[in-house]
């Protein structure tokens, strides 16, 4: 592969993240009913799955099936959380969403922790071990 310094090819934003999970209402549950995110409609694909709206950022989530491949992320125990595959949503505040998972019975993986140009940071697991960061600037 080359590179050059100035391509044609310019990426606008994420578009989505899909992921592969095993039950689509506990996923549905912690995206909306924790996370705040709004489900929106889907194509009629030919396999289950759900789609949620995060800012300009949509979720898919795939149920896992024959072509899918497994549900879930593996990640190592001697593995450095924010060092691991994770996505991110900003939140307004990042200890208010603390206190708002622990009120759902969810643990943090991580955090809260201050990252080095500012932003506060706490790591989730969803229900497939998928690992989600929230964050907050410390405007």
């Amino acid at each position: 592969m080359t590179t050059t310094t100035a391509s044609a090819l310019k990426v606008r934003h994420i578009d989505h993240v899909t992921i592969v999970v095993k039950d689509l209402e506990a996923s549905r549950k912690f995206y909306v009913d924790v996370l705040g995110m709004e489900e929106v409609e889907r194509p009629a694909f030919g396999f289950p799955g759900l789609w949620f709206q995060a800012g300009p950022t949509q979720i898919h989530l795939i149920e896992q099936n024959e072509e899918s491949g497994p549900a879930g992320n593996q990640i190592a125990a001697d593995a450095s959380i924010s060092r691991t595959r994770h996505f991110a949503f900003e939140v307004e505040d990042a200890i208010a969403a603390q206190a708002v998972l622990e009120a759902a019975g969810l643990r943090l993986a991580a955090g809260p922790k201050q990252r080095p140009d500012g932003p506060t940071q706490i790591y989730v697991q969803d229900p497939d071990g998928h690992l989600v960061e929230l964050f907050s600037r410390n405007d």
